[in-house]
């Protein structure tokens, strides 16, 4: 960690008799009215300054940082650890591992590829409901798990033992973001002696969960995770902040959720994409921890890049009550107080300035669900009948648009609302009325128990206690246990049709639940213990009963679910369901006892006590007073320390799996989950100089805003695409495919799956959606993207993408550029790109090019049919990047188009990643050399 130390910032901090070295900050001219979270950037860029990636300007930069400013410097963030889910996880660890071949192929020794910062990898994404609504369902859907990943979990086994400072949580045990919080996060990091601000980032979204305990934290793609991991900076641009004021206290009825949607819709309205949310003012300090993580749980559904809580004693509290020790926590209250991080402003700390200005008094939040298919589209629960009945018939009629669909960024336009008599002139009539007002479809379903019973539009089919977002939070999941306690006391039952399901975010949910005394009431409403993951909010709700299913589909019924998450994007949550609502832990039990979405808990009764006397939602709801009441009797600093003494250790079937030995991994060649990428292959010590680009041809031609979900494999693998063929002719049934997201060792799989999304909008294509395009190497023919691209492998015809503005925005998804890279594109040429996006293309060895301002594809009248030639490139092989290169386009009649194109290679570090060929060559290569 040595520094320049430009600032003399470097001194020691004495704390219970331990001297810790750290970086001071009261150096820096202007630091005493930065952010929090600037402070934060500013310790890291005193500590990490080399004079080169790192310089006194750039710290002078944040010390005088203009808060009415746009944000125009960039600077080189070095998180202090990496924390991952399976899912994501496991190709950054292949990647890995294929790095260590490379090192022993050029002579070097394997054992030096390691992460350098802490990585923890947390395995939270890939256990399904199969089984629900029994005692059983817990072990049933582990042992299930176990058998769907079984070659995955063998390799992250052997690289828990052969990689240093690489840690895995085995399955059952937690969801990432909340172990995090419990157990993983330091909030002030010790290394070699020296004290610092915990950072990091995750390769999950909602990685800023993290925020609520003051650690500086967000999602960004596997690339940049392994980058981090191995030393390698984070480039970003010192971000505007908005300053979020809180006053006043959350009233009796509302809860945390009800809280986090509040500031959803303010934020998501406001506009914070890019941006940091900081918390500030006197009703911060009335806010629990486990509020303020759900609240920075969010942040990726208001598009901030984080939403952070400045460490007061609210934060030392969490910590002690965790388990933290005495030791830490004494740190960490010295550490912020010395560098001006300590929440409450004193004489000698001067409030903050912030570029925006919000505020929310607690005080008016009300009760809310969000839905059907956008996390900020927020309606009181008092509306919640009248806004389900708005929007019913255009999904009945599928006319319902595609706003926020599952293969979209979150758009900011309103949800389309139809009409509530039944039609809204969509091309598929509605449904007949039920003389409410409201299209109704009544169909008989008889069950595999023999029950008989209706449903009908609206129903809810899926009510599941999930995700991190809420189960994190002992307020929210006490106060619907105790509802179901009252429920039950009462004598309710929950409707045949719904898949009931609880799955706690940490075993000390289950904890609590059994010392309060809870698990029998849940369990008589059908919410059992289904699995310690984030389940329904990622797609993993697993099936409907057939029954019901069958007559959804059959019927073409419009049904949703409830869900306490934080995700409700069409088509993601289950197939069958259409739409999906976001609500607070009791609001699902509430949910699931009302049946449907058609429902007024105001004015319509939950049902009849054994008196046969109307309960309504009213009546079971627990008072606060009690929960928190319930909350102390039941929790303890020992369920912490318990649970998490032997975190990475697993259960008997993790321990008992084979596990691979060595330095190196052992490949399976037959495996169809792991498999060695080609990213070293042939690759040398020395450098291949680059090389300008002739006779390309375009594999796409895409409009505006092309996101990463659109780019990157995602979801179910479909039969006749190329993915379900390979996995086909590897003798893998229909029925174990399982998703791009579990197969994302394997970059056979994932290749095939690239720019697949079946709402793409080729535009060398008429009207075609999906993963297809034209192939010049066959007189133009309709082919898929795939097939395309490796007759022009064959041909040995490079590849370019063309684009119009926002390329590449949304989640930072790794493998939007590493399939990409591997289809044989050689470069973009784009309107305006999303900067994450940009920087992996460039990280995979592809160059993001942009056309002239003003300029597109269209204005050049580029129709894709054209041939490429991109000449100035190899400038960059004199130490130099060139700030635009020629671009000549010719079409089949000899005409050309000819124009220069600007490139987006904006750092003196991209450039070295990009003669490198990427960023995991470079990384090898100084790994070797140093």
């Amino acid at each position: 960690m040595g520094s320049v130390d430009s600032f003399k910032a470097k001194g020691t901090l004495e704390v219970g008799g331990q001297s810790y070295e750290i970086y001071r900050l009261a150096g820096v001219e202007g630091q005493e009215t930065l952010p929090y979270s600037l402070k934060v950037l500013l310790e890291n860029l005193l500590r990490t300054e080399d004079g080169a990636n790192i310089t006194a300007d750039h710290i002078r930069a944040i010390g005088s940082w203009d808060e009415n400013a746009e944000p125009a410097t960039e600077i080189q963030f070095t998180p202090a650890r990496v924390i991952m889910q399976d899912f994501t996880g496991v190709p950054c660890v292949v990647d890995l591992a294929t790095m260590r071949e490379a090192v022993a192929d050029l002579g070097g020794d394997p054992a030096r590829i390691n992460p350098l910062a802490p990585a923890e990898l947390v395995i939270d994404h890939s256990v399904i409901i199969d089984v629900f609504g029994r005692a059983d369902a817990f072990e049933r859907n582990v042992e299930i798990e176990y058998q769907r990943n079984r070659e995955r979990y063998q390799f992250l086994r052997w690289g828990q033992t052969a990689f240093d400072d690489f840690k895995v949580v085995p399955p059952g045990t937690g969801i990432v973001h909340q172990v995090n919080i419990e157990h993983l996060a330091r909030t002030v990091m010790v290394r070699d002696g020296v004290a610092y601000p915990d950072t990091c980032v995750g390769t999950d979204s909602h990685t800023t969960m993290v925020n609520g305990l003051g650690v500086l934290g967000w999602g960004v793609g596997g690339i940049e995770a392994e980058a981090a991991m191995l030393g390698q900076p984070v480039s970003m641009l010192i971000p505007r902040v908005v300053g979020f004021k809180l006053s006043g206290s959350i009233p009796v009825a509302a809860t945390a959720t009800d809280v986090v949607l509040t500031i959803t819709e303010m934020l998501r309205k406001h506009g914070v994409v890019g941006k940091f949310v900081e918390f500030y003012g006197e009703g911060v300090s009335q806010v629990p921890l486990a509020n303020r993580a759900t609240i920075g749980n969010m942040s990726p559904e208001f598009g901030s890049t984080c939403a952070i809580f400045p460490i007061d004693e609210v934060t030392l509290d969490y910590l002690r009550l965790t388990g933290r020790s005495d030791e830490s926590v004494a740190l960490v209250e010295a550490y912020a107080k010395e560098q001006g991080m300590w929440l409450k402003a004193g004489p000698d700390q001067p409030e903050a300035r912030y570029s925006e200005y919000l505020e929310l008094d607690l005080g008016t939040v009300v009760p809310s669900i969000a839905g059907p298919k956008r996390p900020q589209d927020r309606i009181a629960l008092t509306d919640a009948k009248e806004s389900f009945r708005k929007v019913l018939p255009t999904y009945v009629a599928h006319d319902e648009g595609d706003a926020g669909a599952a293969s979209s960024f979150p758009a900011s336009d309103p949800s389309p609302q139809g009409t509530t008599d039944g039609t809204n002139g969509g091309s598929k009539p509605a449904d007949e009325g039920d003389g409410t007002g409201r299209p109704s479809k009544k169909v008989s379903v008889t069950d595999a128990e023999g029950r008989t019973f209706e449903i009908d539009h609206g129903i809810v089919s899926i009510a599941s206690i999930t995700s991190c977002t809420n189960t994190s939070n002992p307020s929210v999941m006490m106060a619907a246990a105790m509802l179901a306690k009252n429920a039950v006391e009462k004598g309710l039952s929950v409707a045949p049709w719904v898949k009931t399901s609880m799955a706690p975010g940490s075993k000390v949910v289950t904890g609590y639940y059994d010392k309060a005394g809870m698990w029998p009431y849940l369990e008589k409403l059908g919410f059992h213990l289904v699995g310690y993951g984030c389940t329904t909010c990622i797609g993993n709700s697993g099936p409907l009963n057939d029954e019901i299913s069958k007559a959804i589909n059959d019927n073409d019924l419009a049904v949703t679910s409830v869900l306490s998450g934080n995700r409700n994007f069409e088509g993601r949550i289950n197939p069958d369901v259409k739409m999906n609502y976001l609500a607070s832990p009791p609001l699902v039990i509430a949910y699931a006892l009302a049946g449907t979405m058609d429902f007024d808990f105001a004015s319509q009764p939950l049902g009849q006590d054994t008196d046969g006397k109307d309960v309504f939602l009213d009546d079971i709801w627990p008072a606060p007073a009690d929960v928190e009441r319930t909350i102390a009797a039941s929790i303890s600093q020992e369920m912490f320390t318990e649970d998490y003494a032997d975190v990475f250790a697993g259960d008997e079937r993790w321990q008992s799996l084979p596990t691979p030995e060595g330095d190196t991994f052992a490949w399976d060649g037959e495996s169809t989950y792991v498999r060695k990428p080609p990213y070293f292959d042939g690759m040398s010590m020395e450098t291949t100089p680059v090389a300008d680009i002739e006779g390309a041809r375009v594999l796409a031609k895409l409009g505006d805003s092309v996101t990463t979900d659109h780019i990157s494999p995602a979801g179910a693998i479909k039969n006749d695409s190329p993915a379900g063929k390979y996995l086909a002719e590897h003798g893998i049934e229909r029925k174990d495919f399982n998703s791009y997201g579990s197969r994302r060792g394997n970059h056979e799989v994932m290749i095939r799956g690239t720019f697949a999304n079946i709402r793409l909008k080729n535009l060398l294509l008429d009207g075609v959606e999906g993963g297809f395009t034209r192939d010049f190497t066959q007189g133009g023919e309709q082919t898929t993207i795939y097939d395309a691209a490796q007759s022009y492998a064959a041909a040995g015809t490079p590849l370019v993408i063309l684009s119009g503005k926002e390329y590449g925005s949304g989640s930072s998804r790794d493998w939007a550029a590493k399939g990409t890279s591997l289809l044989g594109v050689k470069a973009v040429i784009a309107e305006s790109y999303e900067r994450i996006h940009r920087s992996n293309l460039i990280g995979m060895g592809v160059i993001p090019l942009q056309y002239p301002a003003g300029q597109n594809a269209d204005s050049l009248g580029l129709d894709g049919t054209e041939t490429f030639s991109i000449t100035g490139i190899t400038a960059l092989n004199e130490g130099t990047t060139p700030k635009t290169v020629k671009v000549v386009a010719t079409k089949e009649s000899g005409e050309t188009v000819e124009f220069d194109a600007v490139v987006r290679i904006d750092t003196p570090g991209e450039a070295d990643y990009y003669r490198n060929g990427g960023i995991l060559q470079y990384v090898l290569r100084s790994l070797v050399n140093g």
